[in-house]
């Protein structure tokens, strides 16, 4: 209530000012953190903010103004500094408020937001939990610490032409990393786990544990030889390629032909065992919203369905470029233009189990880290560092580290296969996935 009042306030006033339509943005949220070390708590940090955000239209050209301080007389400034400035503004002739015709006036409950703050000397336990977790296991020489998370945020929209609505949302996470091995033969890893519910998270010693494990299997790396070769990406990286497919079918990529994808709507682009899903009504998803970030209806889309393309992900104001209807993917913040982006975005499961996808290559190589970005958008030229494990005879034989993978991701799409075991641990998610004939570059 209290952002409703103020935000049809602020529209009247703007209104009032000369603007021919207006939309209001505000958001508040909170957060904490734990960072602990050897048995000392390193850093507790606690923020709390509010800000707000007002654009306003005349005819095609827009103007956007953004603030923290909720006082009257500054707002009052505000409303008249956006409304000038809109005068003064080019004519864009995309410059619009969210399609009329497909606003949301459903808001379902999908329990994004536990109704308690997470404790601090809960978190504090369970960082403790988990660094002691990790350092238990024989061969871990150090660590980097555990850190723990909890916050939440609250995001309400409102519009001229009859929107106005809000979600709340609270996240938590534990995360631990720690070292093996000593001089110049020291490896690291880490693991970490988020949620929407505390009660949804992993425990912290299991998370330890983990850190622990996977930080020893990477003892010893050994250099490869250059070679072409299948690598399989395991699922804290395989999310990547959907990010990817993102990237490339978003409308202003597509508008400004700066895709490697501008052409390929309604073709095949990956296999037909392939299909890839954006759903923002998952029931506590990491990434789900009641609405868009222009106050539209958004679902759940087929990006992908059997390898084929099957849309570009759009506002309204992309849309009306490339002559389509908004998909409900606007993304909005406090002080710029709707832009685009996905909810709770995912590769659906394969045909195969993890086990077959790995048994059925006789030499290659398991990435389980990768670096640096690596990805041009206008070419698909794809290359970056990486580090994991030499597959041979199907099975994971040594560490590997300091070479590069690199190919094409319209051949990458195209040559990829996908596990069954699919989870749903972040805001993007994929199984395991194996892409056949990448270019290794090492000794």
């Amino acid at each position: 209530m209290e952002f409703k009042n103020l935000a049809d306030q602020i529209i009247t006033k703007t209104k009032v000012a000369g603007a021919t339509d207006c939309d209001i943005v505000l958001a508040k949220g909170t957060s904490k953190s734990i960072a602990y070390r050897f048995g000392k708590i390193e850093d507790v940090e606690e923020s709390s903010g509010k800000t707000f955000g007002i654009r306003a239209l005349i005819g095609s050209k827009q103007s956007f103004v953004s603030s923290s301080n909720f006082d009257v007389k500054n707002i009052d400034t505000l409303v008249t500094k956006v409304v000038e400035m809109a005068k003064l503004a080019p004519e864009d002739d995309t410059a619009c408020l969210g399609d009329p015709t497909q606003l949301e006036t459903n808001f379902i409950d999908l329990d994004l937001c536990q109704n308690y703050e997470t404790d601090t000397n809960l978190m504090i336990d369970n960082v403790k939990k988990c660094e002691d977790a990790a350092l238990s296991i024989k061969g871990i020489s150090n660590s980097e610490g555990s850190g723990a998370s909890f916050g939440t945020s609250e995001f309400f929209l409102a519009t001229s032409h009859g929107f106005m609505g809000g979600y709340k949302s609270s996240s938590n996470s534990i995360s631990c990393s720690v070292i093996a091995g000593d001089g110049v033969n020291m490896e690291r890893d880490y693991d970490y786990a988020s949620a929407i519910h505390y009660e949804d998270l992993d425990a912290p010693e299991e998370i330890g544990k983990n850190a622990a494990d996977l930080t020893l299997k990477r003892i010893n790396p050994r250099k490869v030889s250059s070679c072409k070769t299948s690598v399989i990406f395991d699922k804290r990286i395989s999310n990547r390629i959907v990010k990817y497919v993102a990237g490339a079918i978003s409308g202003n990529s597509i508008a400004r032909g700066t895709s490697f994808l501008k052409d390929s709507l309604n073709k095949q682009i990956f296999s037909k065992d392939i299909s890839i899903i954006d759903d923002p009504k998952i029931f506590r998803g990491m990434n789900s919203s009641l609405f868009d970030g222009e106050g539209v209806k958004n679902k759940k889309t087929e990006l992908v369905s059997n390898g084929v393309l099957k849309t570009w992900l759009l506002n309204t104001a992309t849309g009306k470029k490339l002559n389509f209807k908004t998909t409900g993917h606007a993304s909005r913040s406090i002080g710029s233009p709707p832009g685009t982006s996905t909810n709770n975005l995912f590769m659906a499961n394969g045909m195969v189990s993890y086990e077959d996808l790995i048994g059925s290559i006789k030499s290659g190589f398991y990435a389980t880290e990768l670096m640096g970005s690596g990805f041009d958008l206008i070419t698909g030229d794809f290359s970056v560092g990486a580090s994991g494990y030499w597959i041979e005879n199907g099975e994971l034989a040594f560490p590997v580290s300091e070479i590069t993978i690199a190919s094409n991701l319209t051949e990458m799409f195209l040559n990829l296969s996908a596990a069954n075991d699919l989870e749903f641990k972040y805001g993007s998610n994929a199984p395991t996935l194996c892409i056949e004939g990448m270019t290794l570059a090492g000794k």
